[in-house]
């Protein structure tokens, strides 16, 4: 089995070189092995970043791991999850140019996934099976006008599903691995049928696998997609369903460097229940996230006349989930009118009444919390663009609109552990409703922009505008003034544009220059804590200049990035005792404002097909990326009354230290130099590939101050200490991918591709993601994986 490989240097301020297979016929796999001997140029005229994955970086992934993890190579691109295979979405963190988590937009298909936060969101990895992805597009910075996200501060990252083939085929796939990892896929093409004008297919997988800690994480995922493609005549119809339901059992953080030093194999939780509820809070199996996504859209494109054309789409998404955690001890809700909980016991006698730990007859108990969260999405989008030419000008007129109308719900309820003394099973029925609350949200948005190009330039001018509105309701107390609220946020009309020239006399030169600016309304979760005034939302600008060239077998980019970031929203918790982790807090924390960033940098990548076989990438990504601190302005006029300047002054650099976001200080979780290279060779049967990435020192803040305990529940860094804050060490991780085509074997197999993935080949140790204001996770330690794919 043969391919032709392409690569791809895309257009954008960084570099990208797409190792991008063809196949001969329609039912040859995308992963399949290839042969490389041409050299593409693609997405000339840009005046923004839109950097593609390749498929070099899909074989560098075992085929059950996340979506997000492909496009960890990108310049500029730092993903961090909470091990090789993706699971756990609580210790999963996307960085793009200084910008994380809710700040970078993501889409399916170019449809908004709703948000990437744990608390009602959905990043890609629940939308999309590894082996169903086309690739992913990631436009940093100024990206494109047209982006439907509410959290593109920092760009937008759109992951594409697979079209249908128009031939028939039957694929199943298995993958094996370490931490008992096990994988079976499953996905039937119908080809052309309906007269040749329609292609659909179906698909469902199922993974599980343990946690590289102690092994006692029981982590599952089963996914099932459909897409189905028409054409008739100038109308092109699509459609798209999925449906994922996810088991995670969580990872815990690492808050000092001196924790992670003493012991950098174990983040503190535990994996066997000792009947003792100060240690059995931190039992691994009680940490989970639970979650239900259903996904749907049907898009429609049709060319009005020559030259004109609409498209439009309309989406739908349910998500189902739960947040559980272990509380140490039972709510004492005697004499509690309202259910508002007063002392916490965790022992009992006898008699079922609290009672001294030291008693001969004393019974441990404790609680389940459950955090449960749901959303439904409705939304439409309509695109309408106009090409003409003028002359010797083209020109090219495009406008759109974007709706949703979105309900989140949230509601916290404490089960009774049935009995402590065996394990963390749970009572059905609730003993305690902390609180229940729901979030109608809307958003809307618009956006009209002109490009205009003649001769070597192209020219690019465009604005849109946001409009959001949420409320707030509390189904306690639904006639609560204070409780019950509408809030409206709607943005400046914002501006993006810029130049290219693409000089004929030198062939695959390019250079650009992009602006834009960019809004995230605030978020639901904004509103949960209620406080004099809530902050602004957030706001960035961006600037990016750069040239790229592909010619023959060599090519090469560099550009220069500027991001100024304002109103910048941090979590802060708002627990009332500082001694312990509070598990009565209504809420996922409170927001500050806590001034700004701003990133300069820039991107140097060159690649080189050394023969039609081989061929070698190589990028390195500079990020100097700053606070710029907080002032008097963002404190509430409570705070200060009666205040002096000098007093003022005092409080406004104890929150610049206590957050560690000192004008000047690096931005916590980014790194100043990142490099990454990698090979791809491919021949026959066989292809083989290797990449390494280089990742700098970052930072690591730590606000929060809880006692935190070892696996024996043994203090380590007691109650009231000031964290503050520490660096990591920079690591190289080094990946590794051989496959095979069972036809090297004997021909019968011809159509069965073998890969073995090993991620983090040199075993390195290190810290991995990092949460913006309390600790990091533990990276990865070494995974092997071994899959093999059957086509029929």
């Amino acid at each position: 089995m043969r391919k032709k490989l392409q690569l791809s240097l895309l257009a954008s301020a960084s570099f990208c070189l797409a190792f991008q297979a063809h196949a001969d016929n329609a039912a040859v796999a995308a992963d399949a092995i290839a042969e490389m001997d041409t050299i593409v140029v693609v997405g000339q005229g840009k005046t923004y970043s839109a950097l593609e994955t390749t498929e070099g970086m899909e074989l560098q992934q075992a085929p059950i791991t996340s979506v997000i993890a492909q496009i960890d190579n990108l310049p500029g691109v730092s993903i961090n999850e909470g091990d090789s295979y993706g699971f756990d979405d609580w210790s999963t963190s996307v960085a793009l140019r200084g910008f994380q988590g809710g700040q970078v937009g993501m889409t399916i298909d170019g449809l908004p996934n709703g948000g990437s936060g744990y608390g009602g969101g959905s990043k890609a990895n629940r939308y999309i099976d590894p082996m169903n992805l086309a690739g992913a597009t990631v436009s940093q910075g100024t990206a494109d006008i047209a982006s439907r996200s509410n959290e593109a501060l920092g760009g937008t990252i759109d992951f594409k599903t697979q079209s249908p083939l128009d031939e028939s085929r039957a694929r199943l796939g298995l993958t094996v691995g370490d931490h008992e990892a096990r994988g079976l896929y499953g996905r039937y093409d119908t080809g052309l049928f309906l007269n040749d004008t329609t292609k659909m297919w179906v698909s469902a997988s199922t993974i599980e696998a343990t946690d590289f800690i102690d092994g006692s994480a029981e982590n599952e995922k089963d996914h099932f997609a459909a897409k189905i493609e028409s054409e008739f005549g100038k109308l092109n119809l699509a459609g798209y369903i999925t449906f994922d339901d996810t088991h995670e059992d969580n990872y815990q953080r690492i808050y000092s460097a001196a924790q992670y030093e003493a012991n950098p194999d174990s983040d503190g939780l535990t994996g066997v229940w000792t009947a003792t509820p100060a240690v059995d809070q931190n039992y691994r199996r009680a940490w989970s996230t639970l979650r239900e996504n259903l996904f749907a859209y049907v898009k429609a494109d049709y060319e009005i006349i020559d030259g004109l054309n609409l498209e439009a789409a309309i989406y739908r998404h349910d998500q189902d989930g739960r947040g559980d955690w272990a509380p140490p001890y039972l709510l004492d809700l005697t004499g509690a009118v309202t259910g508002t909980p007063g002392n916490t016991y965790t022992y009992v006698g006898a008699d079922g009444l609290a009672a001294d730990p030291a008693d001969a007859d004393a019974t441990p108990v404790q609680s389940y919390r459950h955090t449960h969260y749901q959303k439904e999405r409705t939304g439409l989008t309509a695109d309408i663009d106009w090409n003409k030419n003028f002359g010797s000008v083209e020109n090219t007129l495009r406008a759109g609109i974007w709706y949703e109308d979105a309900t989140r719900y949230e509601y916290r309820d404490w089960h009774k552990i049935t009995d402590a003394t065996v394990g963390f099973g749970f009572d059905v029925d609730p003993y305690f409703t902390q609180y229940n609350r729901n979030f109608p949200q809307s958003t809307f948005k618009w956006y009209i922009e002109d490009s205009i190009q003649f001769a070597d330039i192209t020219a690019t001018l465009g604005v849109k505008q946001f409009h959001n509105e949420i409320e707030r309701k509390n189904n306690f107390d639904p006639s609560s003034a204070t409780e019950n609220f509408t809030a409206e946020s709607e943005s400046d009309v914002l501006f993006s544009g810029g130049l290219s020239y693409a000089p004929s006399a030198v062939n695959g030169l390019e250079a650009f220059i992009g602006y834009a600016e960019n809004y995230r309304a605030l978020a639901d979760d904004v509103f949960e804590v209620l406080v004099p005034q809530f902050p602004e939302p957030e706001t960035s600008e961006t600037m990016e200049a750069g040239v790229r060239y592909s010619e023959g077998r060599f090519s090469a980019s560099a550009v220069y990035f500027q991001n100024d970031f304002e109103n910048r929203l941090t979590t802060i918790s708002l627990a009332a005792a500082p001694g312990e982790i509070d598990y009565l807090e209504a809420s996922n924390g409170g927001f500050a404002n806590v001034g700004g960033i701003e990133s300069t940098g820039f991107e140097i990548a060159a690649a080189f097909e050394a023969t039609d076989n081989l061929s070698f990438y190589a990028s390195y990504t500079n990020n100097d990326a700053t606070y710029l601190g907080i002032d008097a302005s963002v404190l509430s006029p409570a705070s200060i009354e009666g205040a002096s300047e000098a007093e003022i002054a005092d409080l406004v650099r104890t929150l610049n230290d206590n957050a560690g976001i000192w004008e000047g200080n690096p931005v916590a979780g980014i790194a100043d130099n990142m490099f990454v290279a990698s090979a791809d060779w491919y021949i026959d049967n066989f292809n083989a590939g290797v990449s390494a990435k280089y990742t700098g020192e970052r930072r690591v803040n730590v606000a929060r101050n809880f006692a935190v305990t070892d696996a024996t529940g043994n203090t380590i860094v007691p109650p009231g200490t000031a964290l503050g804050s520490f660096d990591t060490d920079a690591t190289t991780i080094v990946d590794l991918y051989l496959g095979m085509n069972g036809g090297a074997i004997v021909p019968a197999l011809d159509g069965v591709n073998m890969r073995l993935n090993v991620t983090n080949l040199f075993d390195e140790s290190y810290l991995g993601t990092i949460a913006q204001n309390s600790g990091a996770w533990i990276g990865a330690p070494r995974t092997v994986a071994l899959s093999l794919t059957a086509d029929f």
